[in-house]
C-alpha cells in the first residue's frame, strides 16, 4: 500500500514523511511513498521541448502530446484558478532534491539542519516507508530521483508521449544512492474483460471521465453508460484526450498482457502499476482478477529483479 505520489506543491516533505510513517507503524509492513510536483500550466515558449509525434516503439504505441491548454482561454482561467487554490502558483518551492533529502533524512537517522540543529522523530526514524518519486516528462523530478538513487515511476497512463524521455533522463542521471543500479515501475490505465468487445464496452465512459482530470474539473466519478451516450463531444475535446486513448490498455487477459509486457519491455521496468477506471466496481474488481490470473498463467513474462534498497 502507499502513495503513487504525495504532491510536495501542496504539501511538504515532512508532513507527507509523517503522515505515512503513521501508517507503516499501524499496519506493521512497509508502504510505499511516491513524492511528485505538481505545476501551474507554462505558456508557450516557457516549457520543455515537445515529446515527438505519434509512434510505435517495439510493439508500443507512444502517442504525441495533447494540445498545450494555453489555446482554450477558458481552460487555462480554470487551471489557474485550481493552482491558486492548491497553491501551486507558489514560486518560492525549495528544490525538489532538497526537499527529498529531507524526507529522506526523516525517515533514516534525522535531519540536520543549515545552522546544525539536529531534527527528528521516533516515529519517523526507520519508519518501514520506501520512497520513490513520480515523474511525467524527462525533467527534473526524473533527473533528480537518478541523482539521489531512488526508484522512479514513470507516469504513462497521465502523460504517455514523454515517457521515453522520463526513463532515459532517469537512467542517464543515476548513481548509486537509496539503490545500488536503477529501478523502473511504469504506470498504465487498464481495462480488462473476457473478450475484446466486453472491455471496448467497459472502457467507453474512460474519455469523458479523463476529459473532466483535463478540463480542470478533476476526477469527477466515471460516467455511465446513459451519460456517455448522451455526452455530446467536440473537435477540441477529442483532441484534448487522445493521447490518453492511444495509451488505454484495454481488452482480453491475452492481449492486455501483451500490450503491458511492451510497455514493461520498452521502459525497461521492474514492475507494472495499473490503475482501471470503470462505471460499476464490480467490474473494476474482475477486471483486477482477470489480469492477475492472466498475468500469473503467462510463462513468457519476465521483468528484471529490482534493484534493493541499501540500509
Amino acid at each position: 500500500m502507499g502513495s503513487a505520489a504525495s504532491l510536495l506543491a501542496v504539501t511538504t516533505p515532512a508532513v507527507a514523511a509523517e503522515q505515512w510513517a503513521t501508517i507503516a507503524r499501524a499496519v506493521g509492513d512497509r508502504v510505499d511513498l511516491g513524492f511528485g510536483r505538481v505545476h501551474a500550466p507554462t505558456p508557450p515558449g516557457e516549457g520543455r521541448p515537445a515529446a515527438p509525434g505519434s509512434r510505435v516503439v517495439d510493439g508500443l504505441p507512444v502517442p504525441a502530446a495533447p494540445p498545450s491548454p494555453w489555446r482554450d482561454p477558458a481552460l487555462v482561467e480554470t487551471l489557474r484558478a485550481t493552482a491558486r487554490v492548491l497553491g501551486v502558483h507558489r514560486t518560492d518551492a525549495p528544490p525538489l532534491r532538497d526537499e527529498l533529502r529531507l524526507a529522506l533524512d526523516l525517515l533514516g537517522r534525522g535531519h540536520t539542519d543549515a545552522e546544525g540543529r539536529p531534527h527528528g522523530s521516533s516515529l519517523l526514524s526507520g519508519a518501514p516507508v520506501s520512497v520513490h518519486v513520480l515523474a511525467s516528462s524527462g525533467g527534473e523530478s526524473a533527473r533528480v530521483a537518478g541523482e539521489l538513487g531512488l526508484p522512479l515511476v514513470a507516469n504513462y497512463h497521465v502523460a504517455p508521449a514523454s515517457v521515453l524521455e522520463t526513463v532515459a533522463a532517469y537512467r542517464d542521471a543515476f548513481r548509486p544512492g537509496v539503490l545500488p543500479a536503477p529501478r523502473v515501475a511504469v504506470s498504465a490505465d487498464v481495462v480488462v474483460a473476457g473478450t475484446d468487445a466486453a472491455a471496448r464496452e467497459l472502457a467507453r465512459p474512460y474519455a469523458q471521465w479523463v476529459l473532466g482530470v483535463r478540463r480542470g474539473t478533476g476526477a469527477t466519478p466515471v460516467p455511465s453508460p446513459e451519460q456517455v451516450d448522451a455526452f455530446d463531444w467536440t473537435p477540441q475535446d477529442r483532441a484534448l484526450v487522445a493521447d490518453r486513448l492511444e495509451a488505454h490498455v484495454v481488452g482480453s487477459p491475452e492481449q492486455v498482457v501483451t500490450r503491458l509486457e511492451a510497455l514493461a519491455r520498452v521502459a525497461g521496468a521492474e514492475e507494472v502499476l495499473v490503475t482501471t477506471a470503470t462505471y460499476r466496481a464490480a467490474d473494476r474488481f474482475r477486471s483486477y482478477d482477470l489480469l492477475a490470473q492472466a498475468w500469473r498463467d503467462r510463462p513468457t513474462v519476465h521483468l528484471p529483479e529490482p534493484a534493493r534498497a541499501t540500509a
